[in-house]
């Protein structure tokens, strides 16, 4: 699958080393990641103030020198549009097509996943975590793996399905590998982007970016990449409360 053009090309997650899962992978960053700020702050260009003026960007501690969104953003809609998620069929895992009206009245996180990031690993413990804790009250997790940021995901769909499954124990859905960022783009993912632009426009920044559904099928946050989902939790409560 054809990777789509990013402002930078750094690596962002770097493969993990553990012994009993060589897929899985753990944060490692090297001489290049400084210049890879520069280069996103060069890219921003005269856009950075506008990032600035709406309390858009905070310096992450977790990766030094990334700039991310504030932990409490919202969702800063760029067109009007009477669609939602439950406008869209997707094909699953296995192929099969699964029509996202299925999920109306429930709430939704989607999740664009990889298994060989740096992220990988605190991600689908966490998802699962709280799928396990929330999917009798009306909450459901929608997983799009994808192979646009550093080639994390380059197996196929049933190694996929294996990997996340039985590694993490993942119940929550997970569809057919698709493309979130260029030309390729899956419908579904244009209207989240459509719906919640974020940092450096409309672009998914890396592996694990999240979008937070409503009962209607309405974006209602963006989390970036950076964002854990136990940090996600109280925003997932007060939608089942609503």
């Amino acid at each position: 699958m054809a990777s789509s053009s990013m402002p930078f090309s750094a690596t962002f997650c770097g493969f993990m080393k553990s012994k009993k899962n060589p897929a899985c992978a753990s944060s490692s960053f090297d001489s290049s990641w400084p210049s890879m700020a520069s280069s996103i702050k060069s890219s921003l260009g005269s856009s950075e103030s506008a990032f600035l003026r709406h309390g858009f960007v905070l310096q992450s501690s977790t990766f030094p020198g990334f700039f991310s969104k504030a932990r409490s953003f919202g969702v800063y809609a760029r067109a009007a549009t009477e669609k939602t998620v439950h406008d869209f069929t997707v094909k699953d895992i296995d192929g099969k097509d699964v029509p996202l009206n299925k999920f109306k009245g429930k709430a939704l996180l989607i999740v664009n996943v990889a298994s060989r990031c740096g992220l990988t690993s605190s991600n689908y413990s966490e998802l699962s975590h709280i799928y396990e804790k929330y999917k009798t009250q009306g909450f459901e997790i929608l997983a799009f793996p994808c192979n646009q940021f550093g080639g994390q995901e380059p197996g196929s769909n049933p190694e996929i399905k294996q990997f996340a499954c039985t590694r993490f124990k993942a119940e929550f859905p997970i569809f057919d590998k698709v493309d979130v960022n260029g030309p390729n783009t899956a419908p579904v993912y244009q209207f989240l982007k459509s719906s919640a632009g974020g940092f450096l426009g409309d672009l998914i920044k890396w592996n694990f970016e999240k979008f937070l559904v409503d009962k209607n099928g309405k974006v209602v946050e963006r989390y970036p990449p950076t964002t854990s989902p136990f940090q996600i939790e109280k925003d997932i409560q007060k939608l089942l409360a609503a």
